[in-house]
């Protein structure tokens, strides 16, 4: 990361601390590197007092290749949005997130793996948000241990609110709405989870959606997930009477998508070092687009880009 101009008056330490929100942890990896703080492009200590037209620079990438058992593949990935802090990718669908049983060499990790190593940096794989493997869309992935930190700390005070594109298998009666349930792991499953009343193994679940067009049995949805259950929009839009479309745990296959059709389509988040709100957007892929430009009209959206008000 390179200031330019910004902290003048202030201590190095204090610009660590207050303005940036390193952990002391996070500062003595800092101080132990050669390249870890540098003012002017030499080394500084912690100590050292910022003055007008300085540029301070803060290198807090990964040292060497993170993960022996990451093997790059050879799919680059759908980058979207990347800076010194984080990198995001449009993960296609049948891709996993992460590396499981099964799965070593195809997931998003892997093809990260693979960019970074084309541009001969090191890559250790830190994702902010998970994506099932059939739900396309955004992923969040930070590239710096102070980084990871800070969104993952947005992500569980709320502060990361994603919406999602989803198609639906049935019509939904209102134009938009709230979802509110309980939702708990249906009994004798590991999987699959179920609506429900308040009882001690429940959470609540709270969804906002807006339909954005019917047609022919089939709603298009715009859905925010106010809350982050296992499976809380498929659970919550089958508890309407609406699964989305192709989803065969809480619906039915569908001749029409070999998977559930649901996209992560924004992310927004207050970035890690620079403090401004981001709002990052992913195209849907090729296969809810044919059934969007098909049934709904290639105007249902715009392509995909939309708003939940």
């Amino acid at each position: 990361m390179r200031f330019e101009n910004e902290f003048a008056g202030l201590s190095i330490k204090q610009v660590l601390t207050d303005r940036l929100g390193f952990s002391k942890r996070a500062i003595t990896a800092l101080k132990s590197r050669s390249d870890g703080i540098l003012l002017n492009g030499a080394h500084a200590t912690v100590r050292a007092l910022i003055s007008e037209g300085d540029v301070l620079e803060i290198n807090c990438e990964d040292e060497a290749q993170g993960g022996e058992k990451l093997v790059p593949s050879c799919v680059l990935p759908d980058i979207i949005y990347e800076d010194e802090s984080i990198v995001a990718a449009n993960k296609p669908p049948f891709m996993p997130t992460h590396q499981s049983q099964g799965h070593f060499y195809d997931t998003l990790a892997n093809s990260l793996a693979y960019y970074y190593k084309q541009a001969g940096r090191p890559f250790v794989f830190r994702s902010v948000n998970r994506l099932d493997r059939n739900t396309s869309g955004i992923v969040l992935v930070a590239k710096d241990k102070v980084s990871c930190a800070k969104l993952s700390d947005q992500m569980k005070n709320d502060g990361i609110r994603k919406s999602y594109i989803a198609i639906l298998d049935g019509t939904l009666p209102k134009d938009w709405g709230v979802i509110e349930t309980y939702i708990r792991r249906k009994e004798r499953s590991i999987i699959l989870r179920e609506a429900c009343e308040r009882c001690d193994d429940a959470k609540i679940a709270v969804t906002r959606y807006r339909v954005l067009a019917r047609s022919e049995g089939l709603s298009l949805v715009l859905a925010t997930p106010l809350t982050g259950r296992t499976h809380q929009l498929r659970v919550h839009f089958s508890h309407l009477g609406a699964p989305i479309l192709g989803d065969d745990l809480y619906g039915r296959a569908s001749e029409l998508i070999d998977r559930h059709a649901l996209h992560a389509y924004s992310l927004s988040f207050e970035h890690p070092y620079k403090g401004e709100k981001m709002e990052l957007t992913a195209d849907i892929p090729e296969d809810m687009k044919k059934i969007v430009d098909e049934r709904f009209g290639k105007e249902a959206f715009g392509n995909g880009r939309t708003e939940n008000k």
